[in-house]
């Protein structure tokens, strides 16, 4: 290889090295810093691509840009009862400003989660003390999710970190108070349960009493019927019998007697005490012997 060759291969291997010192990608996923000889910040690529440094002393840091997870632990809050509530939750936050974020946080996620979760466990504490067990639990937790992504974002945005959604997991009472909060739902059910059962028993009773009533009335007018009709049946006998004794007394007289005869005599056992001439036997004595 002659002096030329050798030159032109070193000068492109020189050019080759440099390049590589020089150059440097950002991901999708990334955002970027770009730092000069003193540590100062050059500038901050945030778009994706190829990137040239200035000099190949410059340093680059890469930080995660995506959407991260801050699972807090669950924290014990006081209501405007005084009662205590264990809650748990998330938040998840991403990067929005990489200058700020480094210069606040020295561009540490733990550093960067441990300033999220105090501005959240303030901003829960703040709201939850406005607010009632029933509130808290039943009522407003999205509306206390809306304040507070709101104000952990405006003083996250300081750190430049954008807080993209904060979620309540689980609102529940301190386990010893649970016991007796739970002992009071107990006795209210049953409460409520004797109450509807008082209620189901006054109204059978007044059902009942209303049947009784109505049947009494029933009774009373089917036995006036009855007695109209047999009234009316024994008018219209009485009449018979009084026209068929006009028609021949003698004959009627003789019927009711043999009818009185047969009803006293109906049993062999039966036994009758009268005098002799007493009426009843009357038509015993005209009989003739033969």
């Amino acid at each position: 290889m002659g002096p030329k060759a050798f030159i032109a291969v070193l000068l492109i291997g020189l050019l080759a090295g440099t390049a590589y010192l020089m150059a440097y990608t950002v991901d999708v996923r990334e955002k970027a810093i770009l730092f000069g000889f003193g540590g100062d910040i050059v500038r901050t690529d945030e778009t994706p691509g190829l990137h040239f440094k200035r000099y190949p002393w410059d340093r680059v840091r890469k930080f995660d840009a995506r959407i991260l997870t801050m699972d807090a632990e669950a924290q014990n809050y006081l209501t405007s009862e005084k009662k205590e509530l264990v809650v748990d939750s998330f938040l998840k936050w991403r990067i929005k400003d990489v200058a700020t974020y480094f210069k606040t946080v020295a561009g540490s996620q733990i550093r960067a989660q441990t300033r999220l979760f105090q501005v959240v466990n303030n901003g829960l504490r703040n709201e939850f003390g406005k607010r009632t067990v029933t509130e808290v639990i039943s009522g407003e937790r999205r509306q206390i999710m809306d304040i507070i992504l709101e104000s952990t974002n405006r003083d996250a945005s300081t750190y430049g970190i954008e807080v993209v959604d904060v979620r309540l997991k689980r609102v529940d009472l301190d386990p010893e108070i649970s016991v007796s909060v739970y002992n009071r739902m107990e006795a209210e059910r049953a409460r409520f349960a004797k109450e509807r059962r008082a209620q189901g028993a006054e109204a059978a009773e007044r059902i009942r009493a209303d049947a009784d009533r109505q049947r009494e009335i029933i009774l009373a007018q089917a036995y006036r019927d009855s007695e109209l009709l047999r009234g009316d049946g024994d008018a219209g006998a009485t009449d018979v019998y009084a026209r068929a004794f006009g028609k021949d007394p003698d004959f009627y007289a003789l019927y009711r007697s043999l009818n009185a005869y047969r009803e006293s005599f109906r049993d062999k056992n039966d036994v009758l005490i009268l005098e002799p001439d007493s009426e009843f036997f009357r038509y015993f004595k005209q009989l003739a012997p033969e």
